[in-house]
């Protein structure tokens, strides 16, 4: 991969600066911090504040909220990922005897993990984020009387609930508090020391900004309790930028490149009126400037937080402002993506061939066009002995294919995530045709010869 240059140009750092003090200023924050990673180093940071001499800077902690959420699903995934769970359990499998409803007990971790439970987006009264966790000691609490607003598996509808029982679901299965399970697991291996449950100076202080005058007033700081998992911490916006880096490309020592990449795929569509955003396994999924980001928001009352990734460039940007509303953090990590994606873009890898090794003649005589009935396809040799298929002409279902050892191809994405790809040879070993989830593919539009499925008439092609 082309390495990045290690800054970023001045005109660059001018424009991330200038976003930032519009955002503060605007969104009457008392401070606010942003900073950009490149492949998950930070590259440049820089805060705006009322305090005259006195700026946060990429080391101060800031409550993040929902951001938390993510933290979570990554334990989750873990859990799945060592064969103690699978993600279409349904929670009463993990959670027998901790007083879940049995009608709660039937929802799945995968519909937890995109909140496709259809659980209440909130607690029974009163209003969990600002009062302590000791009001709300157990599931019940959490849950109330009426949990569900849709039917499981209906739509997507974001549930604060629905992280808490999947923390108590990590403390069941793994045999430990949530948070030393997120220390151990993802904290001390990322080494994001400045990732707590607590605040740890230097931190900043959670503000309520008057909508109609220029005074403030200071917000409470809750103890979320079981809630925690939905929301409890606190966070830099360097170790942001490192956990970017994770989330774009993976960690052997936390969670592999290929589970990441299975919590950034839709999971659950945007529900009415979200626009075409989307969730996946505790991941945001969202389109800004005709890129894809996957990330985070998140608020508690004082605070307002957004982590933004951009796999594609290698770019993430990170917006923390300390008030309750007012600094559209969300927005502003995407701009930061954006400037620095649009002033400084990644350089394409040379071109190289595949290596000499890696090349399968048999394969490679398969490659070209295909035809489905008369939509003409084209098959397309990868790395890895993987292939694409792809329509020549027009809008079709194209898709890539990973290779299985059983000298078949599965799926990766599109219509035909998940099906399989295999060639069908005659008795004599030549190929007769490909056949995908059913569908067959011959070198000839209809071409005779027994492979189409209701046959092709024998008088051939003709004109009127």
């Amino acid at each position: 991969m082309t390495p990045f240059p290690e800054s970023l140009f001045p005109s660059t750092e001018r424009a991330l600066l200038h976003r930032v003090a519009v955002a503060q200023s605007e969104g009457r924050s008392p401070s606010l911090v942003g900073a950009v990673a490149r492949e998950g180093k930070l590259v440049w940071s820089g805060a705006r504040t009322c305090v005259e001499g006195h700026a946060p800077d990429a080391d101060t902690q800031y409550r993040i909220g929902s951001l938390t959420k993510v933290f979570t699903a990554v334990l989750v995934m873990r859990l799945r990922d060592e064969g103690l769970l699978e993600l279409g359990d349904p929670l009463e499998r993990h959670l027998a005897g901790r007083g879940l409803p049995p009608v709660v007990g039937e929802v799945t971790i995968a519909q937890l993990l995109s909140h496709g439970a259809g659980l209440g987006a909130e607690t029974p009264a009163p209003w969990w984020e600002r009062t302590p966790g000791s009001t709300r000691p157990e599931l019940a609490d959490v849950l109330g009387e009426e949990p569900f607003r849709f039917p499981a598996g209906h739509r997507h509808h974001y549930s604060n609930p629905g992280y808490t029982l999947l923390g108590s679901l990590v403390e069941a299965v793994r045999g430990m508090s949530w948070e030393d399970a997120l220390r151990t697991e993802i904290l001390d291996p990322l080494e994001m020391r400045r990732t707590t449950v607590r605040p740890v100076a230097p931190h900043a202080s959670g503000w309520a900004v008057h909508p109609w005058a220029d005074v403030m007033l200071p917000e409470p700081s809750q103890d979320l309790g079981v809630m925690a998992s939905a929301g409890q911490l606190w966070s830099t916006a360097g170790d942001l930028c490192a956990f970017a880096g994770f989330l774009a490309q993976g960690d052997d020592r936390v969670l592999s490149a290929a589970s990441v990449a299975e919590m950034r795929a839709p999971a659950a569509p945007a529900g009415p009126g979200e626009g075409e955003d989307g969730y996946g396994l505790g991941l945001q999924l969202v389109h800004r400037g005709g890129r894809t980001l996957i990330g985070h928001t998140g608020s508690l009352p004082g605070f307002v937080a957004c982590l933004w990734v951009c796999v594609v460039e290698g770019v993430a940007g990170v917006a923390l402002a300390n008030a309750t509303s007012g600094p559209l953090t969300g927005a502003v990590a995407a701009d930061l993506v954006q400037i620095v994606a649009d002033a400084e873009p990644r350089m394409p890898e040379p071109w190289r061939p595949l290596p000499e090794s890696g090349v399968d003649q048999e394969l490679l005589a398969l490659t070209g066009p295909w035809y489905w009935g008369t939509y003409a396809y084209g098959l397309r040799l990868e790395a890895g002995r993987s292939v694409s298929l792809e329509p020549l002409r027009g809008p079709g279902r194209s898709a890539r294919f990973r290779a299985l050892p059983e000298g078949v191809w599965i799926g990766l994405d599109g219509y035909y995530a998940g099906e399989t790809l295999r060639v069908v040879r005659r008795p004599d070993g030549s190929v007769s045709h490909l056949d995908l989830a059913s569908f067959v593919f011959t070198r000839e539009p209809y071409e005779p010869g027994g492979a189409v499925p209701g046959g092709v008439d024998e008088a051939g092609w003709r004109g009127l």
